[in-house]
C-alpha cells in the first residue's frame, strides 16, 4: 500500500482569463498609436540610412518641357475713346420663340475712334467678357421707352457681336432712372455726331417740304418776271403813238 508521501500531489489549474477581459487598448482606426508612430519612424530612418535610400540633393534644375512666353492680349479698344460708360443688362428679341432673352449684364460704353471718328456701342458680359452688343451708331436710331419704364429703353440695330451682321432688336435696363437717362442723352448724342461725320442732312420728309417750298418759290420768280415783262395790247397802242410824236416833233 502506498503511503501518502508517495502521493501526487494534485495540479491546480491557473484561471483563464476571458479575452475581453484583458487590459488592451484598441488600435485607432486611422492610425497607430504616438509611441508606435515615433518607433516606426525612427525604425524607418534607421533603415534609410542603413541602405542609403534617402532623398538627396543632386542641385539639378528641371526646365518645363513647353516654354511659354507672355503676350499681350489685345481688347480692340486701344484706338478708341471712352464716351461713356455706366452698368446695364442687356436682352434681345428671339423672333422665332417671340420671347426676350438676356444676353447679358456688364458694362456698356460708347467708344469713338481716335482716328475715323466714328461711334459704337460695345458691351461685354462681367465675368466671362463675352461680347453681348457690338454696333455702330448710325442716324437715325431712336431709343424708346420699354413697357413705359423709366428705366429701360429699347432700338433696332445691325449687330456685330456673334461675327455676322443681324437685325436684332435690343432692351436694355439699367438700375436707376438717372443712369438710363444719362445713356439716352449720350446715344442721341452720338447719332447727331455721327449724322455730321457722314454728311446725312435732313430725313426724306423734310427733303420733300423743301423742294416743295422751292418750287413755290421759283414759281413767283418766274410769274413775277413775265408780270413785268408781258403788257396790254392798250399800252402797246399807246406806246406807239408816243414814239411817232416824239419822231415828228423831232
Amino acid at each position: 500500500m502506498a503511503s501518502s508521501s508517495d502521493a501526487v500531489p494534485e495540479k491546480k489549474e491557473e484561471g483563464v482569463t476571458p479575452a475581453f477581459m484583458k487590459n488592451e487598448t484598441p488600435t485607432p482606426v486611422f492610425g497607430k498609436k504616438k509611441e508606435d508612430e515615433e518607433t516606426t519612424a525612427e525604425g524607418a530612418e534607421d533603415s534609410e540610412e542603413a541602405t542609403g535610400t534617402g532623398e538627396e540633393d543632386t542641385g539639378a534644375a528641371f526646365a518645363p518641357i513647353v516654354q511659354l512666353t507672355e503676350q499681350q492680349v489685345s481688347s480692340g479698344e486701344e484706338d478708341e475713346t471712352t464716351l461713356f460708360e455706366v452698368k446695364a443688362k442687356l436682352y434681345r428679341f428671339d423672333k422665332e420663340r417671340t420671347e426676350w432673352k438676356e444676353r447679358g449684364v456688364g458694362q456698356v460704353k460708347l467708344l469713338q475712334h481716335k482716328q475715323n471718328d466714328r461711334i459704337r456701342v460695345l458691351m461685354r458680359q462681367n465675368r466671362t467678357l463675352k461680347i453681348c452688343a457690338n454696333f455702330v451708331v448710325l442716324p437715325g436710331m431712336a431709343l424708346q421707352e420699354h413697357a413705359g419704364s423709366e428705366k429701360s429703353w429699347v432700338w433696332h440695330a445691325a449687330d456685330f457681336a456673334d461675327g455676322e451682321l443681324k437685325d436684332e432688336l435690343f432692351a436694355i435696363r439699367f438700375g436707376s432712372v438717372e443712369n438710363a437717362q444719362n445713356f439716352k442723352n449720350a446715344f442721341e448724342d452720338a447719332t447727331e455726331r455721327m449724322g455730321k461725320l457722314l454728311g446725312v442732312g435732313p430725313s426724306e420728309e423734310e427733303n420733300e417740304a423743301a423742294d416743295e417750298a422751292a418750287e413755290a418759290l421759283g414759281g413767283l420768280k418766274v410769274k413775277d418776271e413775265k408780270s413785268a415783262s408781258e403788257e396790254t395790247p392798250e399800252k402797246a397802242e399807246d406806246k406807239k403813238g408816243v414814239d411817232s410824236k416824239d419822231k415828228e416833233d423831232q
